[in-house]
């Protein structure tokens, strides 16, 4: 009896934790079967999502500002039309989707032209005229439909209208851009564009070629200056005198502190007095152009650019002459800098080329440093100046023309150069600063060879 009695609650216990795990059981499958449909769900509609965002995109990509009025007539024609009975509004809604179903029809299909974009020259003079060449091509076997190349030069945009072309059929279309200012501008990526008559809808195709055009500021040919501060092998003979170089100059007699080696003994066994060699320092030429780029040192822009031009051939003459030569400008301090940045920007002065390269992106700002700021910075960069050339505009204060000059090291022969459009070519000399006034390039030259001449 006892064991029986044992054994009956086991039997009602083990009955029961069973009844409750399938309960529980239960309850996990429904939940989990709930969680499957909101995950199910929330896929559905982020890919709903996805696919309404690709179709916006799409659209917006390709209608115009026309086409989205035209749009909104419609919608706005059908809305007012059947909700208030007017018929007119009715009609113009219509119309309006018509309209834009025929615009769309002119969408299909893709872009199957190969393009190729080529400067016949990429670096011009401003005032020329750069020319280049569209090869447009047909790979396939079928007809290609009529289509306009877009060329972008800088901010403007060149069309060039295409024909249909056949199958293999190849042509080639040459465009002018006229440099009527100087800088460096981006030419290309070419765009093949298709529109529908109205304007309503616009699809580009842009292929990956692009090219940069240089438009060089105009130079004009300057006499040579070579006379400097550093002593050379190939330098130029001076009227300083030295006890050790390569032209020889007088003899004289020995002074406590020269060197035995300089004695001339032929002369001292003639004499009986110790004679010593003296030579006539040489100097090699090291030119350095300072040009000023703060926009209120010029009145403007015309004066500008002709400083650009002044630097440009200056620094030109110096390299083909195989001369030493640094061109610079003032750095420009950032718009939310707390310290002025005192520092000069050195143009690349390998080759004539480089060096009209970065004068053609050289800009006038507001934030750059003033003509003597720059001065001192290069002074202080640049070792051995020679002779420096101070390039400005008409609305640089003399005084501080006369402060860039004595900033520079002693011994140094400074040029200033003032730029002042159309004004009357002036020069001026003190104190070993010449001020030269021009109002054209063409003044440069007369003007340097005054300079010589003093």
């Amino acid at each position: 009896m006892p064991t029986r009695e044992r054994a009956a609650p086991q039997s009602t216990t083990r009955l029961r934790d069973l009844t409750s795990t399938s309960l529980r059981a239960d309850a996990t499958g429904d939940a989990g079967r709930t969680v499957d449909a909101r995950l199910a769900v929330a896929r559905a509609l982020r890919r709903a999502r996805h696919a309404v965002g690709a179709a916006w995109s799409a659209i917006t990509a390709v209608v115009t500002p026309l086409g989205w009025a035209v749009g909104v007539l419609a919608l706005a024609g059908l809305g007012a039309g059947y909700l208030l009975g007017w018929t007119e509004f009715v009609v113009i809604g219509w119309a309006a989707v018509i309209a834009a179903a025929v615009a769309a029809l002119f969408l299909i299909g893709r872009i199957r032209h190969e393009v190729t974009l080529h400067l016949a020259d990429d670096r011009v003079v401003v005032g020329s005229t750069a020319v280049g060449q569209l090869t447009i091509e047909n790979p396939g076997l079928r007809l290609l439909p009529a289509i306009t190349v877009d060329v972008p030069v800088g901010e403007a945009t060149l069309d060039v209208p295409v024909p249909p072309l056949a199958p293999r059929q190849q042509i080639e279309e040459l465009f002018r851009v006229p440099a009527t200012r100087r800088g460096v501008f981006p030419v290309g990526p070419a765009r093949a564009t298709r529109r529908d008559p109205l304007g309503l809808v616009r699809r580009e195709h842009a292929w990956a070629e692009a090219s940069a055009l240089y438009v060089h500021p105009p130079t004009v040919t300057v006499p040579s200056l070579s006379t400097g501060f550093v002593r050379d092998l190939e330098g130029s003979p001076t009227r300083d005198l030295t006890s050790d170089d390569v032209s020889f100059h007088a003899l004289r007699e020995y002074a406590p502190g020269d060197e035995r080696r300089s004695i001339h003994w032929r002369s001292t066994a003639k004499t009986g007095r110790f004679m010593v060699r003296q030579f006539e320092e040489t100097r090699r030429s090291h030119l350095m152009v300072a040009l000023s780029g703060r926009a209120d040192e010029y009145a403007t822009d015309d004066e500008f650019e002709l400083a650009v031009s002044v630097a440009a051939s200056l620094g030109v003459r110096a390299i083909r002459d195989t001369r030493t030569v640094s061109v610079v400008t003032g750095e420009v301090t950032p718009e939310f800098s707390r310290r002025t940045v005192r520092s000069v920007r050195a143009f690349a002065s390998v080759t004539p080329t480089r060096l009209l390269d970065d004068l053609a992106a050289v800009e006038l700002e507001e934030r750059a440093l003033d003509l003597a700021t720059t001065a001192r910075a290069a002074a202080d960069t640049i070792g051995g100046i020679s002779l420096a050339f101070l390039v400005c505009g008409s609305a640089t204060d003399p005084a501080a023309i006369r402060e860039a000059a004595r900033h520079l090291p002693l011994g140094v022969d400074v040029v200033a150069i003032v730029c002042e459009s159309e004004g009357v070519p002036t020069q001026r000399a003190s104190a070993g600063l010449t001020v030269v006034t021009i109002g054209y390039l063409d003044d440069l030259r007369p003007a340097l060879n005054r300079a010589v001449a003093r």
